[in-house]
């Protein structure tokens, strides 16, 4: 047991789980979206070109989130306008405003004195959560909560059936944007926990993992929400026991989930 309970006797540790909970929790919940309508690629351009909001807060001197999350909702909007065009594909869209938000992050970041100055942001520093941060994560699991509570049904049918929910009266377009928006900020509450890089990790993983084994909708919500928390936890036990790279810890022991599920559905089939 001390094995469990030890490392979150240190107050900077218990900070650092809620953080790993709720930002699992929201990427969970989101990504479940973002892998019924194959918008994985999404996860990780949205990760990426978050870089030069953040380097823009920095030089500016005001708090990272908001520049990561300003360069994030720019991206989704980005993607969104581009691909309602018939002429251009969602991937290409998204590939374009990828390439072009990630240059202009290294040209801001080519500004500061130090790339190191980066490092907790690209890399992740879940363990200098502060109670700042905290409010800010648990703040966007309300939004993320709330909008999911009154539009899941949407949401849902434009996942699975885009042509029968525009005959009923539902905009799929709406809802993609909606789900952009969303991914938006899944992806900026995850990147203090396990970086810039890795967000696409925590976003698509669990989901994925969920879907080897559950058909409903709900149902992978649930199991994608228990394997982020579990991932979040087991992590941060082989972080601080280990000394290793939390961020890294996290999605690695996700990895392995999925994995492990796509192993035995491997063997067994679903609906055997």
């Amino acid at each position: 047991m001390d094995f469990l309970t030890e490392p979150f006797s240190y107050a900077f540790l218990q900070k650092a789980l809620i953080a790993v909970l709720l930002a699992g929790l929201n990427c969970a919940l989101v990504g479940t979206y973002v892998v019924l309508r194959r918008m994985a690629f999404l996860g990780g351009a949205l990760g990426h070109t978050i870089l030069p909001g953040v380097a823009f807060a920095f030089l500016k001197g005001f708090n990272l989130f908001f520049g990561a999350l300003g360069a994030s909702l720019a991206t989704a909007l980005g993607v969104a306008a581009l691909s309602s065009q018939k002429r251009m594909r969602e991937d290409t869209a998204i590939g374009v405003v990828l390439a072009g938000m990630f240059a202009l992050g290294i040209l801001l970041m080519s500004m500061a004195s130090s790339y190191r100055d980066f490092e907790a942001i690209v890399f992740g520093s879940v363990l200098g959560v502060t109670g700042a941060d905290l409010a800010i994560v648990a703040s966007v699991t309300v939004i993320i909560l709330v909008i999911l509570c009154l539009w899941h049904k949407e949401l849902e049918l434009t996942s699975l059936d885009p042509e029968y929910a525009r005959v009923i009266g539902i905009e799929p377009n709406r809802m993609r944007l909606l789900v952009l928006l969303l991914a938006s900020l899944a992806v900026v509450s995850a990147v203090q926990v396990v970086g810039a890089l890795l967000t696409i990790a925590l976003l698509i993983t669990p989901a994925a993992c969920a879907t080897l084994l559950m058909r409903s909708v709900s149902g992978i919500m649930i199991l994608a929400s228990v394997v982020a928390v579990l991932s979040g936890f087991v992590g941060l036990l082989l972080s601080y026991h280990f000394d290793l790279s939390s961020g890294a810890c996290i999605v690695l022991v996700a990895t392995g989930c999925f994995l492990l599920v796509w192993v035995y559905r491997f063997i067994r089939p679903l609906g055997h």
